[in-house]
């Protein structure tokens, strides 16, 4: 049987790259995408999804519109690194129009699709939380209908990359992050701002995965080019990626969602989101010594076989 995926996204550029993983493995269906405010407005987020749904020649992957602006949270994006429009500011004058989203809302798609499955699906979340809290709020029960979570988001060593001490997609809607990781007790997968860092690719690989030739590789280099400008300045490779190449946070979720045996290590621990400091507001809380009385704990992704996950890569463009 095939693993079903809802894939819940903010497309931008290491979203896309996701994306195109996952359309890439022969083992997995993509039930649906869902859309959330992030890395650019939900109007981008929207029209990049069906771009890189054209590039696959996959446009039969019904697309849903969600939540467009976090719970409490002052909305942000990300158009510093991803481009203002998401994806890299290279715009398709034949891009794939909205009237090819579907008409029902994301979060009741959401719903719907896992009551259906109950027990086979899994939710990757690449995106801040909203839509994933937003469901759970209207089903209760949502959560554990799944079969599991995987999440790129939140951060272990209170290292920020948008406030002093927090991760893009947590800071972006706190309120969210701590319902989920509060009321998601289903099996969760965290692949954390650092983590990433630590297993970025070096730029040697990044210039055979561009070079393969195909359509789908001329237009992730095309879109990931002043991503990779900016992860190339030499404060941000110093600082974030600790000199190790490109990093492409929303992939390791995806992957390890894919084949779980691309993790080779992670830990378990209960996990929740500050809601209330000056500095932390959206900082990941990792409850080592348990004083928060948590029965559920999360898998927290530690190390990836990295020659595994350049292959997922790599196919992902052939």
């Amino acid at each position: 049987m095939k693993k079903k995926l809802i894939i819940d996204l903010d497309t931008g550029v290491d979203d896309a790259q996701a994306l195109m993983v996952a359309l890439s493995a022969p083992d997995v269906e993509v039930l649906a995408i869902t859309c959330c405010h992030g890395n650019t407005p939900l109007e981008n987020v929207l029209k990049n999804t069906l771009r890189v749904l054209k590039v696959c020649n996959r446009l039969d992957i019904p697309v849903y519109r969600g939540c467009a602006k976090p719970i409490l949270a002052r909305k942000q994006h990300a158009g510093d690194y991803h481009g203002k429009d998401g994806l890299g500011d290279v715009p398709d004058p034949d891009a794939p129009g909205l009237e090819l989203l579907q008409k029902r809302n994301a979060v009741k798609a959401m719903i719907k699709i896992v009551k259906e499955n109950p027990g086979e699906v899994t939710l990757v979340a690449t995106a801040p939380l909203t839509n994933l809290a937003v469901a759970v709020e209207l089903e209760p029960n949502f959560p554990q209908k799944l079969k599991a979570l995987y999440l790129m988001g939140g951060n272990v060593n209170s290292r920020g990359n948008t406030s002093v001490c927090g991760e893009f997609n947590f800071v972006a809607d706190p309120e969210a992050a701590y319902i989920v990781l509060d009321r998601y007790t289903c099996p969760t997968y965290i692949a954390s701002w650092e983590f990433s860092c630590k297993m970025s690719l070096p730029w040697s690989f990044c210039d055979k995965w561009f070079a393969q030739g195909t359509e789908k590789a001329k237009f992730m280099e095309k879109i990931t080019k002043l991503s990779m400008t900016r992860a190339k300045s030499e404060v941000y490779e110093k600082e974030i990626t600790e000199g190790g190449g490109f990093n492409s946070c929303d992939v390791y979720a995806m992957a390890a969602a894919i084949d779980d045996t691309i993790m080779t290590q992670n830990e378990q621990v209960a996990v929740t989101v500050e809601l209330e400091g000056k500095f932390t507001r959206g900082m990941m809380v990792l409850d080592y010594m348990e004083k928060l009385n948590k029965n559920h704990k999360a898998h927290i992704m530690k190390k990836v076989d990295l020659e595994k996950f350049k292959i997922m890569l790599m196919k992902s463009l052939k």
